[in-house]
């Protein structure tokens, strides 16, 4: 087991997401094989010390691993396929995207002339790839040494972190990164809309309206939303309330047509319909697996 790996076991003692004495920094550990399936991943940025992940995103397929880290720049909905076993875990750092520090760093980056040459890009994806350097691997090893104990992570972890951000807008990748950074791009405007979305997606949310919120066309905000996010903005919305609707289904005893107007549908039988096509059972099996 590598020394990342190590340290992320020692924060990951049981199955699942591990908080740690950070805010905003946590550890998954997985010990079984994970079907492809519809997930939803939050904005942040994703270390692996071990096992391997796979996305599926409008028709491409995504691997991160111990070699390579993965950025999100906006919360999206994907597939994900896990890769792992009883003998070797997945685990599986998470760290938040802090946008006071974005800000910050790319402000001194712009001060320096070090804004790459792509960040106005209007093809900008909410989602990047990044080889893991030893120079990050560094700062990874760092942190996660300092989250062992609640003084170390109080004193040094959010600098650690602020330092992991900046390897990271250094990495051949980075536009994106910057770009939601910065107010003037596409990819910061949609980010903008996604938040709303996140807020008010039990409500009922226009496509103009949203388009209106970033200041953007309804045409160029429809294609601009489908480059960042893969998806339509009824889709993103639409898998959005699903993914709420089962996290519910999950966790509280309601009945289907409560979870269904909870999330925003007015009819549960196009909810539960919606629901099957998306996570291949209905509610009620859904529900019934954690009773």
């Amino acid at each position: 087991m590598s020394e990342i790996a190590s340290l992320m076991a020692q924060l990951a003692p049981k199955e699942g997401m591990n908080n740690t004495f950070l805010p905003g920094v946590n550890v998954f550990k997985g010990s079984q094989y994970g079907a492809r399936g519809p997930m939803c991943y939050s904005q942040g940025v994703l270390f692996v010390g071990q096992g391997k992940k796979r996305l599926y995103l409008d028709n491409q397929t995504f691997d991160y691993d111990r070699q390579n880290a993965l950025v999100m720049t906006v919360p999206l909905p994907v597939e994900c396929e896990t890769f792992a076993s009883p003998e070797e875990p997945v685990l599986v750092m998470m760290v938040d995207i802090n946008l006071v520090q974005l800000n910050h760093l790319v402000r001194v980056l712009d001060e320096h002339h070090k804004l790459p040459n792509d960040v106005n890009d209007s093809r900008q994806a909410g989602y990047f790839i990044t080889p893991t350097t030893s120079d990050l691997d560094c700062s990874v090893i760092r942190l996660l040494q300092a989250l062992q104990t609640p003084l170390e992570a109080k004193v040094m972890g959010e600098a650690l972190v602020l330092e992991i951000l900046y390897r990271l807008l250094d990495s051949p990748n980075a536009a994106p990164l910057f770009a939601l950074s910065l107010s003037h791009t596409r990819l910061s405007r949609i980010e903008k809309a996604l938040s709303f979305i996140h807020k008010n997606y039990s409500e009922s949310i226009e496509v103009d309206g949203l388009a209106s919120l970033v200041n953007m066309s309804p045409s160029a905000f429809h294609r601009c939303f489908k480059e960042v996010t893969a998806s339509s903005p009824i889709q993103y919305l639409k898998k959005i309330r699903l993914t709420r609707a089962k996290e519910l289904l999950q966790a509280q005893r309601l009945k289907v047509k409560e979870v269904a107007t909870v999330v925003g549908y007015e009819s549960s039988a196009q909810f539960s319909r919606e629901f099957k096509r998306y996570f291949n059972q209905n509610p009620a099996e859904c529900a019934k697996q954690f009773m």
